[in-house]
This record gives C-alpha cells, sequence and structure tokens, in this order.
C-alpha cells in the first residue's frame, strides 16, 4: 500500500508542468508524508455541476496546472464528439493563485485539439465571460475562479454556448471524457495559437448594463464599495460612471485584487467580519447604500443604514434584495417569467402572482435558473440576481448593483428608504423571514451523518409547529430532478436541508410567514418570528445532530 502511494505519486511528479507544485511533492516523497500524500492522492476531484473547485497543491484531489490540463482535454473531447470541431471557446479568468495559469494552459490544450480559443485581456468579473460567450457565438467556456472561497482554493466553471452553465448529463458526459484523457504529454499544447481579447468585449458589456436601468430614471444614490479584494471595482465603477450615477466611494483596502485576500477571514460579504471595513468606510462617507462584491463579482450584497444595528448599518438579505428587485420591476411593468431557486424565499412566488407574471422554483444554482423559459428576472438568497437574462445568463453582481441603485434612487426622491419599500411588502404578502443555520466541516462525514439521521428520524415538529410534509428531494418532485435534500413544510413555515455544491458546508434553510394587520404591527410581527426562526434552527440542530 505504501510502496503503491509513492509509486503514484512519482509517476504524477514526473508529469507535472508546475515547478511550484513538483517543489511541493518532490518534498512529501522525499520526507516520506504518507498523510500529506494519501490526502492528495485519496482520489481525483469530482467534476462536478460547479466544474471543479478545490485547494491549490500537487496530485489529482488538488487544483493545480496537471488536474486543469486534463479538465481541459476533456472538455475539448466532449465538445468535438458533438461536432464542434473548429468552435470557439471563451476563457475567462479571476485574480486568485495560479488563474492565469490555469486560463493559459485552457486555451493551449484548446488550440491544440483544434478548436479556437480566446482569452479575455486581464481578470474580470465571471459576468463578463457569461456575457461574451453569447456575444462571439462561443460554443463554450470556461471562468478559472473559485468565487468566494478561502484565499488556498481555485475552480473550473465550464458553460456551454447557450451561455448558461453545465448542467446533468452534460457534467457526467464531460467528466468521463476527463477521466479517459491519457499522459499528460500526450496532450498537444502549443506554446500559441489562441487569441488574447482586447477591450471589445468588455465594451460591449458595459454598452449592455445600461439595458436594466429605465431610460430619464434619477440616478442620485450614493455608495460606497467594496470588491472583497476581486476584480470588481474597475468594471462597477464604469458601469456606475456610463450610468451617471455618483462615483461610488471605494473601501480603499480593498479595491485591487489580492489573491491573499488579507483583510477578511472569508472573502465573502455573508461572512461575520467580511463588511466590517465597508462599514467603517460608510460611517465616514455617509452614503445611501453599501454595495459589495465577492471576488469574482457575480454576487451582490447590500447594506443600509440602520441606527438600531451594532455597526450603524444592516447587511439585507439575499431574498429582501431578491424582493425588492422584484418589485421594482414589477413597478416599472416587466413581462415574462420571475424565477429562483428552492432555498430562497417564497415570497418572490406571491409577488409575481399578485403582477400576473409567471414564476417558477428550481433546483439550487443558476445553472438551473437561467433555463427557465421566458426568464425576466432569477434570484438566489446567496446574494445571486440574474437581472438581464438576455444579456447575462448567470448571476451578476455588476447589473444588480445598477439595479438597486436605480431602486434606491427612486425612492430617495420619494422621501423613502429599502427598509420602508420592504416594510410595504411584508404589509402586502405577509412577512417572509427567513435565515440559514450553515455548518462547516473539516470531516465530510459529518454532513453525511446529518442527513442520513434526519432521514432516519424525520422531525414531527419544529418550534413546536407540526411537519405537515416531509419531501426526500433525492427522490425528485413532479417538478424538481433528484437533489440530495430535504424539504420540510410547517404550518407557516418551510425548512430546506442540503450539502453545499461548493463547500464543505451543510446548509439549512428557514422561512417563517406571518400576516401582518398594518405597518404598526410590523415590529412585534418580526419580534415573532425571530423567536420562531431561532427555535426551528435549534429544533433542527439537535434532529441533525449538528
Amino acid at each position: 500500500m505504501q510502496q503503491d502511494l509513492i509509486a503514484r505519486a512519482r509517476t504524477w511528479l514526473a508529469e507535472d508542468p508546475d515547478p511550484e507544485t513538483r517543489e511541493e511533492l518532490a518534498g512529501l516523497i522525499d520526507a516520506g508524508d504518507l498523510g500529506a500524500l494519501e490526502d492528495r492522492f485519496a482520489g481525483t476531484l469530482q467534476f462536478g455541476t460547479a466544474g471543479l473547485r478545490g485547494e491549490i497543491g500537487a496530485g489529482p484531489m488538488r487544483m493545480n496546472r496537471s488536474v486543469v490540463i486534463r479538465a481541459a482535454a476533456g472538455l475539448a473531447a466532449y465538445l468535438k464528439a458533438r461536432g464542434e470541431s473548429g468552435g470557439l471557446v471563451v476563457i475567462g479568468y479571476d485574480a486568485r493563485y495560479k488563474s492565469a495559469d490555469f486560463a493559459r494552459d485552457t486555451a493551449a490544450v484548446m488550440t491544440g485539439a483544434g478548436l479556437r480559443a480566446a482569452v479575455l485581456p486581464r481578470p474580470l468579473p465571471t459576468p463578463v465571460l457569461a456575457y461574451a460567450i453569447r456575444h462571439l457565438g462561443a460554443v463554450a467556456g470556461v471562468e478559472v475562479t473559485a468565487s468566494h472561497n478561502p484565499p488556498r482554493d481555485n475552480g473550473y466553471k465550464v458553460y456551454l454556448g447557450d451561455g448558461s452553465q453545465i448542467v446533468p448529463p452534460a457534467d457526467a458526459e464531460i467528466a468521463a471524457e476527463i477521466a479517459a484523457v491519457g499522459p499528460l504529454d500526450g496532450v498537444p499544447r502549443p506554446e500559441s495559437g489562441w487569441e488574447t481579447l482586447g477591450d471589445e468585449v468588455l465594451d460591449a458589456y458595459l454598452a449592455r448594463t445600461d439595458a436594466v436601468l429605465s431610460p430619464g430614471s434619477p440616478r442620485t444614490a450614493r455608495t460606497v464599495y467594496t470588491a472583497m479584494h476581486g476584480v470588481g471595482t474597475s468594471v462597477l465603477t464604469a458601469a456606475f460612471a456610463r450610468a451617471g450615477f455618483p462615483a461610488p466611494v471605494l473601501v480603499a483596502e480593498q479595491a485591487d485584487p489580492d489573491p491573499a485576500f488579507p483583510t477578511v477571514a472569508f472573502p465573502n460579504p455573508e461572512e461575520p467580519g467580511a463588511m466590517d471595513l465597508a462599514f467603517a468606510t460608510a460611517r465616514r462617507a455617509a452614503p445611501d447604500l453599501v454595495i459589495a462584491n465577492d471576488p469574482d463579482a457575480d454576487r451582490c450584497a447590500v447594506a443600509v443604514p440602520d441606527a438600531s444595528a451594532p455597526a450603524g448599518w444592516r447587511m439585507l438579505r439575499g431574498d429582501e434584495v431578491g424582493a425588492l428587485l422584484a418589485a421594482h420591476l414589477v413597478s416599472r411593468g416587466v413581462t415574462g417569467v420571475f424565477a429562483e431557486s428552492i432555498v430562497s424565499s417564497s415570497l418572490l412566488g406571491r409577488i409575481a402572482e399578485k403582477a400576473g407574471l409567471g414564476y417558477e422554483e428550481t433546483l439550487t444554482g443558476f445553472k438551473w435558473i437561467a433555463r427557465v423559459e421566458g426568464l425576466r428576472y432569477g434570484y438566489e438568497e446567496a446574494l445571486g440576481y440574474c437581472v438581464d437574462p438576455e444579456g447575462v445568463r448567470d448571476k451578476d453582481g455588476i447589473t444588480a448593483a445598477l439595479l438597486v441603485a436605480e431602486l434606491a434612487s427612486v425612492l430617495k426622491e420619494q422621501g423613502r428608504t429599502l427598509l420602508d419599500l420592504l416594510d410595504d411588502l411584508a404589509v402586502e404578502h405577509g412577512l417572509h423571514a427567513t435565515d440559514q443555520l450553515s455548518v462547516r466541516v473539516e470531516d465530510l462525514t459529518v454532513i453525511a451523518d446529518a442527513m442520513r439521521r434526519l432521514r432516519d428520524k424525520p422531525p414531527t415538529s419544529l418550534a413546536g409547529l407540526p411537519v405537515a410534509s416531509a419531501e426526500d428531494l433525492s427522490q425528485g418532485t413532479e417538478f424538481l430532478p433528484p437533489t440530495d435534500g430535504l424539504r420540510y413544510h410547517l404550518t407557516g413555515a418551510r425548512v430546506i436541508v442540503r450539502p453545499s455544491g461548493t463547500e464543505p458546508k451543510l446548509k439549512c434553510y428557514l422561512e417563517v410567514v406571518l400576516p401582518v394587520p398594518d405597518t404598526k404591527s410590523l415590529p412585534a410581527t418580526r419580534a415573532k418570528a425571530a423567536a420562531l426562526l431561532a427555535t426551528i434552527k435549534q429544533d433542527l440542530a439537535s434532529a441533525a445532530g449538528i
């Protein structure tokens, strides 16, 4: 067993093209560090509907150039098997460690396979890549990014020619092609032959961002903006300038790309402490809004002044922003279908129904939301919003920020705020209060054990509310394909439990819906909802053993 492990490591080392990971692996072999080698060679990083994502390092269980070259070769084989020889593959990348290397390797593999490859000119937001696929008539696209994961991670996200991320069965078919790739020296990787795009694609994307706004709408909202050490600053500020909004005040410490993400524990606006510098800047600048993107700028976080909040600013939940944008679009008279994932607030369905618009629920992820027929607006509670599906069939933190700023400007002219509109929605449709129980683990068996425990002994009540129905989503439903998840419907509440698709987390999504007779009763109703959510969270954690 030991000799087999060392032999596999030496075989991998012999074909690793990256001096850094070669040095890492050689050091582990020389030191006889069997634990570290076993960790890196326990299997292969799995290619799924989120593509690849993992920690950078040597070996098949890490993100590295060898793994990326194999992934690119598998994708190329998949495309050629479907008659796309000579087709264009567009490649984008963020500013994380190794992202530029992974993008260049992908371009080389595509070129060597007889496809055409075009690489975006520099690290840019993921939505620019999603836009470029359709704009350039590509047969596929690749974005090298780990989104809001920790600094040590990177990832490889794949889109097909419709501009949407892959869904089954394409993921399994591409994975099979990756598994069939032989030794790396058999994968042609020329030194040149691909195109590095200029700013024309970015300019076309920016021109498209104007389309999300109403002609002549107010553009007065003042913002503080953080890119969270990612790639959003230059594109968002250019979009705001084109639209005629006041220039955002930048959170200087986080404005420039930095793969170390030195000021945050996790570069995700939802994580505790991630917005502290933004709030400090806001207390000095006194804007109407704080807007944050995650590092690849496909998500958008929004915070508003709130004297009752500890920092004087309150982060809006993704579900709150999702409802606000929906209400804004309805007020503008849009037509089409509103869509969201099953873990997002049911308030969107009520807004759509009252407006006479279509509504659909999908599985988690924009790979599903973007495929809804007739989609006009889609969102997910994890700060993802698709406000221009004809331009970008994915979540887009730049255009979402523009639309939020427009809504804040409209309300500002009326002497009102986003919080006022949230109050209106609660009175009109009932208070839809959401929360999340999210458990990050080192050992993935903790998640599997929790899911098994809930399946073996499902709760019969939570917070004293009887569970009216329990669904095992792994069996699929009339409207949804199978996914690893559980859904509980309670009287006036809903709970969904699922493992995260991108991080080592168990995620539990909670929603309580309470009637609101009038605005005066809102504080008491919110307090009741908060108490119910807290108790549901405790009871669910106990039932799951976490």
